[in-house]
């Protein structure tokens, strides 16, 4: 499944879901890099 998570304030990357972090942060994987930010919030239709 894809996820989008936020780097910082302005940068956000989107990969394939990992795992929860315990921090409520989720880890996403991009190739052979793996990032932990925050998930975004998804917006009503």
């Amino acid at each position: 499944m894809l996820r989008t998570i936020t780097l910082g304030s302005c940068v956000q990357v989107q990969g394939t879901f990992e795992r929860d972090s315990a921090n409520g942060k989720i880890i996403v994987r991009v190739g052979d890099q793996v990032f932990e930010g925050y998930p975004i919030q998804k917006k009503a239709a």
